[in-house]
């Protein structure tokens, strides 16, 4: 709805001609006799416009002349000075004393559309005829709409988000089908001008400028069709409901034709000569109310435009946080725009206007842009799930949306500073805009591109960072990590200095910067570090040396000597332990000496248990295989078994019992989970099969 907000404010904006600079005196004359002359100029305009005895098209005072002499008054006070209020004041009066021309202006216009002296129509009959062939065609567009209503509904179905890249083609063809009921309308409305109203050449075009502006008004309508969809749900691109959905559509497609009207009324005055006061006069009537309209549009669609932009808040926090506060942001816009028109046509100063409609256009463009992005995002995500709703897990096509949204970010913000820097603010003129844009544009493109680049390594390397790979697959939470997870870390904090450096040296050298004493200071600065810093360089190497021999991985448990704990993670500089009561030691590379790894490949545990004197050892043997062979069949830590449980042998003689030792092979990080399922086994077993424990 914003876009099309955007485009309606920008029908409604005044002439640029109100917008001209101070024009230079003639040879010969002195400023302040210029500005005299000009001021004589424009109170003679104004008291010709305050005289209503003769009607427009008889003053004696040309149209043409008087349009340039207005024009002139007007562009009178952007030339400053300690009188600007005051011309301000000036303008704005006469603006006001032209209110009264209007009503000459509209007879006169009425009085030129009546053609029978030359094979035309009349007035009456004309517009008559023209509102009859708008109507039929909207007509013919909603018959259109209606025979093809079936296939819609069997393309609407086709087109759900959890049918995944299956639903685009339907999306497409949707929207294909309303486009056709459009082009219907408009072959309609060609043919019902060409026919009807063919007497008068001149009653021929602007019944066909006419038509062109029906035409446009069902375009901003077929926009807001495709994006709402207010009767068929399953193609909905935006999450809102479908009673808010036909309320939005309704309310939008209303004020969209009140607002097309105007604008083609302040058009046919224009083309008829109409002086600018008059122009501006008109604008000065019709500002007021369309800020009115919007306003009673904005209440009115609050909700659904909350549900709208609520939902683009996954990825837009700005847009949910419009949502929240969409009256107060949008009154507050729309109201502020309504008064810098209205400032337009009392200075002739329209640049603030137009800056912040150009601002506004680019805002809901924006909009607009994320809305259909999320919309093919989310379907294609639910194609890589499986036809299934979309996961919160970043896939492919969320790093491709995030790429292009910060793409189109940069050239809206570009398109913003244009209108504000150079048009508004006047910091540099258009010459000197156009090379520094030819400048920056290799450097933005240098530094997108290492955004792009980071984004996609990011995205390839994310699962080995964010989790190990070898515990996801097997379940295990505590599970060491692999070698490339082990090492991701370092390679990513290298891969992204290395990426922005060379970014940052490109973009700097394209704007004229000379990066060649930052590169030798650098280089000296390096080779300060290296002679100054000979514990740090050691230590740097020496975890290089580590890393590479792969003397342990995050998720391991090793002892250094020094220390003794499961590896947390490390720097360039040092490695991070966190011991089995909690404490963390953190010990330089250089430090470490000697390593024992717990956690490499397979562990071998071994237990023992005191049995009675007189226990059979053959029968202790296989009792025991039977025991281990059991385990690998149902018990809860099968998977971590890699060599069953088996007794070793008679470890002592004692006295009064037989101390008998068992061992089992496991995966390492879960050995003390088997132990404890081998032992309780034994004790349950061995009392059943007559093996007594040594009391």
């Amino acid at each position: 709805m914003l876009l099309a907000l955007g485009v309606l404010l920008n029908v409604v904006t005044p002439s640029s001609s109100f917008a001209q600079t101070a024009p230079l005196p003639p040879a010969g004359l002195s400023q302040q006799q210029f500005d005299a002359l000009v001021d004589a100029i424009g109170k003679s305009v104004a008291e010709k416009l305050k005289a209503d005895q003769k009607p427009a098209a008889e003053s004696t005072v040309p149209r043409t002349t008087t349009a340039a002499t207005a024009e002139t008054a007007i562009a009178r006070s952007l030339s400053g000075g300690p009188d600007d209020v005051s011309l301000l004041l000036r303008h704005a009066g006469e603006v006001v004393v032209a209110v009264p021309g209007i009503i000459r202006e509209l007879r006169h216009i009425y009085g030129l559309l009546d053609q029978r002296d030359s094979g035309g129509l009349g007035s009456a009959n004309f517009l008559t005829l023209l509102m009859v062939v708008a109507i039929l065609s909207v007509a013919v567009e909603a018959l259109a709409r209606r025979m093809l209503r079936a296939v819609q509904f069997k393309l609407a179905k086709r087109a759900a988000p959890e049918l995944g890249l299956r639903s685009l083609l339907p999306l497409v063809l949707l929207a294909a089908t309303d486009a056709l009921c459009v082009g219907v309308m408009w072959a309609a409305s060609r043919a019902g001008a060409a026919f009807i109203i063919a007497g008068s050449p001149s009653q021929h075009r602007l019944a066909t400028a006419i038509l062109l502006g029906i035409a446009g008004w069902r375009l901003l309508a077929l926009l807001f069709r495709i994006v709402l969809r207010p009767d068929l749900r399953q193609a909905r691109l935006c999450d809102v409901e479908d009673r808010l959905a036909l309320s939005l559509y309704r309310r939008f497609t209303a004020v969209a034709l009140l607002l097309i009207v105007f604008r083609m009324q302040g058009q046919l005055m224009a083309a008829v000569g109409t002086s600018p006061l008059i122009l501006a006069a008109w604008q000065a009537i019709l500002v007021p109310g369309w800020v009115a309209l919007l306003l009673w549009l904005v209440i009115g669609t609050r909700e659904a435009m909350r549900q709208w932009l609520v939902g683009l808040g996954q990825t837009a926090a700005l847009a949910a946080f419009v949502g929240r506060h969409w009256v107060s942001i949008t009154a507050t816009f729309f109201v502020a725009a309504g008064a810098t028109q209205l400032h337009g046509i009392a200075s002739g100063r329209l640049h603030v206007g137009n800056a912040v409609l150009t601002t506004f256009d680019v805002a809901v463009a924006l909009l607009l842009f994320e809305t259909l992005m999320q919309a093919v995002v989310r379907r294609l995500d639910s194609q890589l799930e499986g036809y299934t709703s979309a996961s919160t897990t970043p896939k492919l096509p969320d790093v491709v949306a995030r790429c292009l949204r910060v793409g189109v970010l940069i050239v809206a913000a570009a398109v913003v500073a244009e209108n504000w820097v150079v048009h508004v603010l006047g910091l540099i003129g258009e010459a000197q805009w156009a090379a520094l844009t030819r400048s920056t544009r290799t450097a933005s493109i240098s530094l997108f591109a290492a955004f792009v680049a980071w984004e996609l390594f990011k995205f390839v390397t994310d699962p080995y960072v964010l989790g190990s790979p070898a515990a996801a697959a097997r379940g295990g939470a505590g599970s060491p990590a692999t070698r490339l997870h082990t090492m991701m870390g370092l390679l990513r904090a290298t891969v992204a200095i290395l990426l922005f450096v060379i970014a940052g040296l490109v973009a700097l050298d394209d704007i004229g910067v000379n990066v060649a004493p930052l590169i030798a200071g650098a280089s000296v600065f390096g080779i300060a570090i290296s002679f100054g810093s000979q514990a740090l360089v050691k230590d740097i190497v020496s975890g290089i040396f580590y890393l590479y021999d792969d003397a342990f991985r995050v998720g391991e448990y090793i002892d250094c000597g020094r220390a003794k704990g499961t590896v947390e993670g490390f720097t360039l500089r040092s490695v991070r332990l966190r011991h089995q009561d909690g404490q963390v030691h953190t010990i330089p590379f250089g430090d470490l000496g000697q390593i024992t790894n717990f956690s490499r490949d397979w562990t071998t545990c071994k237990f023992t248990l005191r049995l009675a004197r007189d226990t059979d050892p053959d029968r202790l043997r296989k009792v025991t295989k039977e025991i281990g062979t059991e385990m690998l069949e149902t018990s809860d830590v099968k998977d971590e078994i890699i060599e069953p449980l088996k007794m070793q042998g008679i470890e002592e003689v004692a006295d009064n019992a037989l101390i008998v030792r068992f061992k089992f092979v496991a995966r390492p990080g879960n050995s003390n989970a088997v132990q404890n399922d081998a032992v309780s086994r034994l004790l349950k077993v061995f009392p059943e099969r007559g093996i007594e424990f040594a009391r």
